[in-house]
């Protein structure tokens, strides 16, 4: 039977009550299921759930929303030639609604009727729509400093705000003293969340014809994405459908890459402020599995400036690609990646862009020298 699993430990714990960390607030996972094969894979279905075979068990009204089936849109780029994952195309604007969707949908069938988030970004955005579209009540916590136009989106889908003073970890601290009181459906701990993102895996490998890609470059803050790639890839690995993993490669900003720095060897440094504020992430929990997935994928990372990433931005825009700077980073990471052999030109290669321009025209507005 699928479990709970605190990866450190070895420690399981049954799915039956809801949990969203370790008795000693550890991480969690689940404990390994056995993947799907293509005649699992519920055709009739233009959303996600098309592979819902693949989840610990079925909910028996998934909240949904249409997300998934993103486009596979093949481009030249960076000297090469790569397949730009559209993970924008998603109701709330950002790859974040995989997540939300999955992990909303089991809570609510476990009996879970109201959540609690800390994320002034996406995945606030994401929790706030698929609490609305389920019927839960969703409440957010964000810093103080938090411009108030990053909550618009959650606040008009009816989610509760609440301001924190202080910092980013501040924030997060609040939420899990604050989940003594409402369940902590937080898009970093709930392994749920996982699941959902894993679904990125299942649906690249039927885009490519029931095969696995080369190469899968993504932009990595908290590292939810190259965790789901790990899961859903290991399971296809595990059915017997693929014949290895892709390499996973994860894109990081230098002024905040803390999984990069350690997957490159490299000391930790401070953080500082970067355009890619979505993977401005100092301290991410799942360090140790996140470095565990690029090491057995035999992957790495990139780190780069932020002169790096604000070219493969405008670069993208002037294609018609306009995404936020935080996901345009793995672009930038796919031609640096080619420049130095580590990939090669004749290989399938994967960029996963996550998240739409239209959040970070603030961003568009400094690097175009536009007053708003």
């Amino acid at each position: 039977m699928t479990a709970y699993l605190d990866p450190r430990s070895g420690r399981t714990w049954p799915l039956d009550a809801p949990r969203w960390c370790g008795d000693d607030r550890a991480p969690l996972l689940l404990t390994d299921l056995p993947g799907i094969g293509r005649e699992d894979i519920a055709t009739g279905l233009r959303s996600l759930w098309r592979y819902a075979a693949a989840l610990p068990f079925l909910p028996a009204a998934p909240i949904s929303m249409g997300e998934g089936c993103t486009p596979l849109v093949e481009m030249a780029l960076g000297g090469g030639t790569a397949l730009l994952k559209c993970e924008w195309f998603m109701p709330t604007g950002s790859f974040k609604d995989r997540g939300a969707s999955v992990m909303l949908s089991l809570l609510r069938e476990q009996g879970v009727r109201a959540v609690l988030e800390d994320s002034s970004g996406n995945g606030g955005a994401a929790i706030a729509a698929y609490a609305a579209a389920g019927g839960m009540q969703a409440s957010i916590f964000v810093p103080a400093s938090t411009s108030p136009a990053k909550t618009v989106q959650s606040r008009a889908a009816g989610a509760s705000i609440t301001l924190v003073p202080g910092s980013r970890q501040d924030c997060a601290e609040a939420a899990e003293r604050e989940a003594e009181r409402i369940f902590y459906a937080s898009h970093n701990w709930h392994p749920f969340f996982l699941q959902g993102t894993k679904t990125l895996a299942y649906e690249l490998w039927e885009d490519l014809g029931f095969r696995a890609p080369d190469n899968v470059i993504i932009p990595c803050g908290a590292g939810s994405n190259v965790l789901g790639c790990a899961i859903g890839f290991g399971e296809l690995l595990r059915a017997g459908q693929i014949a290895k993993r892709p390499r996973l490669f994860a894109a990081q900003p230098a002024n905040c890459g803390p999984i990069a720095r350690a997957a490159l060897g490299l000391p930790p440094a401070p953080a500082r402020p970067t355009i890619a504020e979505g993977t401005a992430i100092a301290e991410p929990l799942r360090l140790p599995e996140c470095l565990a997935a690029l090491r057995e994928s035999e992957g790495g990372a990139v780190l780069l400036s932020e002169e790096e990433i604000a070219e493969a931005a405008l670069t993208l825009a002037r294609r018609g690609v306009y995404v936020e700077p935080t996901c345009a980073q793995a672009a930038a990471a796919f031609g640096k990646l080619l420049a130095a052999g580590r990939i090669a030109p004749g290989e399938t290669s994967v960029v996963v862009l996550t998240g739409t321009g239209l959040k970070a025209t603030p961003r568009y507005a400094e690097m175009l020298g536009v007053a708003l």
